[in-house]
């Protein structure tokens, strides 16, 4: 039997979130907010809360973040919509064609691409749920091109009743909204309660080892994990189409994720009636913000701001979860080695990087005068994203610190830099310099707090400091900065470098973002050879082994904080001044997700598979412009990188530059062992022990992390 005790304490934690940020809409100076925006806010927040069970349930059975949440069931709920508006079918039988649609794709989801990734780190499966997320948007926005326009963005609503609550009007859509996401609920809690399959989920998302053991299926279990998920959604989406309208032609509002994983992360990944309470007290804040301040913008950042707040408040379980789920992320980041030193000097092998690297530098000098204008402003962009993503790649691949709103830090420096630009007409060598120092100090300003958290926590904080840049920072109506931030209306312009230097043209300002790549470039490679690079990557790989050799993580990270920071301030800037305006939807978490997909595609741990990322996604942008199919190839790019080149596009490189290599030292008859190729190896010895290969293997592993972590307390 219960203990009333303890039923009364997690009914109190349930509610607590809710009644404070009800407390919150009620004590706000000048806030006159009547019953109807509640009620209104409560019907959306129901919705949202459905949502974020998707993300409670799948994060209990994975331990990752499902980026997919809210996608997987916007598609089809699309396509039953379409069904119905563009077709004529029934809307009874659209309904239960796009549900049984949604169980489809979510079951096909976990077979096609999670199961291949079963037992690889959750950061990997992270990251496949964003690419996830790219197909996705891609299908939801074929879907009015292959089954035709609809005449309109919403449904008649399926009980014909109208009522008013203080002005507010509520329509039959709002009547549903209020009896089938309670039924649903209801129905879910039976389920996992009473069902044998139910309570199989719940062991498994306890201890998936011991639920194996005992005779579960696990990883079948995973299919009607990713198939429920896939039904709440739908239930969301369908029945938001009714309160909302469907967006045709368009993808979700970011906003709608990060609420939802905000009231997640306050229930702390597996609360479920705290998550669904917290929806709604968030949903509640956002129409009290909006009723105030007549700004969608504006009301979407003051949750973005409660989540983040809530995330740096939690300290124990949520944490410790996100830092179990982060062990082992790392094994398939990797760098691309120097060349071994037995062939370094060898005659053949410098001719041959010397003639690449003039090859390079030839190329970079004669690109801009055989192409034209706009051809040397794309390369000048891929250069200013292969600057951001030499950030990520210190951030994220170095120091471990996952960083999904990384365009946010951008989009802030950028706002200084165009401002410095058109109101004071700095120098554009000093505008530089000022972004880069502001984007270090923003940087280390959320990363700080985060410190004490591993694992994802710092990539939701970044997730939610980006939603509220977007909307709210750079808000020129309503941020704090708006005297630092420039009208959309005023032309930022290229003032001179070092007084005497002009780039108003492509080509100079190509030469200029070439320039300040390869003093980035140099930057990076220095702080990776530094005691600080090898710091970043011990703790990175063990950090409690860094601890027994009493290497401290805090200043290196903070150093990572700030050089990534520092290289995001100068991409902002150039940013700015090549486009001459600041567009604040360049910036907003969806950006943020690109552009870290950009870096996995190229290489956590490459440098040089930044600016590959940067050429394979910023190419895709300018050649196919429609955003279905820019989607659909960075989805699909970067679904086929991870299952097929797990260390990205960089490491398939150097490993062909090693192939290369063993090729002429075999040829030569040159002993390499770093490179696997020492054909003087012994081979009846190396037969005579295959059972110990593998404790050999893990030995010499062993020892080479023992060896880095003294080198790095050294």
């Amino acid at each position: 039997m219960n203990d009333p005790r303890a039923l009364a304490r997690s009914a109190g934690i349930a509610v607590l979130p809710l009644a404070l940020m009800i407390a919150g809409v009620k004590l706000a100076p000048g806030w006159r907010v009547p019953v109807g925006i509640y009620l209104d806010g409560a019907i959306q927040g129901l919705l949202l809360g459905l949502i974020a069970l998707g993300f409670v349930i799948v994060y209990r059975a994975n331990r990752i973040v499902n980026f997919a949440a809210a996608d997987i069931g916007a598609a089809p709920a699309s396509l039953a919509f379409l069904l119905w508006a563009s077709l004529g079918w029934n809307i009874y039988l659209s309904l239960v064609l796009g549900f049984a649609a949604a169980l489809i794709l979510g079951v096909l989801v976990e077979f096609l691409f999670l199961r291949i990734f079963f037992k690889a780190p959750r950061l990997i499966l992270t990251v496949v749920t964003i690419g996830v997320t790219d197909l996705l948007i891609a299908l939801g926005l074929f879907l009015p091109r292959w089954l035709g326009q609809p005449s309109d963005s919403t449904y008649p609503p399926f009980f014909h009743s109208t009522f008013s609550v203080s002005g507010a009007v509520f329509d039959g859509s709002d009547v549903a909204v209020i009896i089938v996401v309670p039924l649903v609920l209801i129905g879910l809690a039976a389920f996992f309660r009473l069902s044998a399959t139910g309570i199989a989920l719940q062991a498994s998302a306890e201890n998936a080892d011991r639920a194996s053991l005992l005779g579960i299926p696990v990883r079948r279990l995973q299919s009607v994990v990713w198939g429920l998920a896939a039904g709440l959604a739908f239930v969301a989406m369908f029945l938001r189409i009714g309160v909302v309208g469907l967006g045709i032609g368009r993808a979700l509002d970011p906003s709608l994720l990060l609420m939802a994983l905000g009231a997640a992360v306050i229930g702390r990944m597996e609360r479920m009636p705290t998550a669904v309470l917290a929806a709604v007290g968030l949903s509640i804040v956002e129409k009290a913000a909006i009723f105030h301040y007549p700004s969608i913008s504006f009301g979407t950042a003051i949750p973005a701001a409660i989540v983040l707040i809530a995330l740096l408040l939690q300290r124990t379980q949520t944490i410790d979860r996100l830092s179990s789920a982060a062990t082992s992320t790392w094994q398939a980041t990797r760098e691309i080695k120097a060349i071994p030193a037995e062939l370094r000097n060898v005659p053949a092998i410098r001719a041959t990087r010397a003639g690449l690297a003039a090859l390079v530098v030839a190329g970079l000098a004669i690109l801009p005068f055989v192409v034209s204008a706009v051809h040397v402003k794309l390369i000048g962009t891929i250069g200013i994203f292969a600057i951001i993503g030499l950030s990520l790649v210190v951030l994220t691949g170095w120091a471990g610190q996952v960083s999904l709103g990384q365009m946010a830090f951008v989009g802030v420096s950028g706002a200084i830099a165009g401002t410095l630009a058109a109101r004071y007409h700095w120098d554009i060598a000093f505008i530089l310099l000022a972004a880069g120092a502001v984007g270090a100090f923003t940087t280390v300003l959320v990363g700080l707090p985060t410190l004490r958290a591993r694992g994802l926590a710092f990539a939701v904080a970044t997730l939610a400091f980006s939603l509220l840049t977007s909307s709210y920072l750079l808000n020129v109506g309503y941020s704090p900065l708006k005297s630092w931030v420039p009208d959309g209306s005023v032309r930022v312009p290229r003032t001179h470098v070092l007084g005497f230097i002009a780039v108003n043209g492509e080509r100079g300002f190509y030469v200029l973002v070439v320039v300040l790549f390869a003093l980035s470039l140099w930057m990076v490679r220095g702080l990776r050879s530094s005691r600080i690079g090898r710091v970043l990557i011990g703790v990175r790989d063990n950090e409690r082994a860094a601890q027994a050799y009493a290497v401290g993580s805090r200043g290196a990270l903070v150093m990572a904080f700030a050089v990534s920071g520092f290289l995001s301030g100068i991409a902002g800037a150039l940013l700015v001044l090549q486009q001459h305006a600041l567009d604040a939807d360049n910036f907003d978490p969806i950006a943020g997700l690109r552009v870290f997909a950009m870096v996995v595609v190229g290489g956590l741990g490459s440098i040089g598979g930044a600016v590959i990322g940067a050429i394979f996604v910023k190419g895709i942008e300018y050649f196919l412009v429609q955003p279905e199919w820019a989607f659909l190839s960075t989805g699909a790019g970067l679904l086929l990188v991870l299952m097929i080149l797990p260390g990205g596009l960089g490491a398939a490189l150097g490993d062909g530059r090693d192939g290369a290599l063993r090729w002429y030292a075999r040829r030569k008859n040159i002993r390499v062992p770093s490179l696997l190729a020492d054909t003087r190896l012994d081979a009846a010895a190396a037969a005579a022990a295959p059972e110990g290969a593998d404790l050999y293997g893990a030995m010499s592993e062993g020892a080479t992390q023992v060896e880095n972590l003294i080198e790095v307390r050294e």
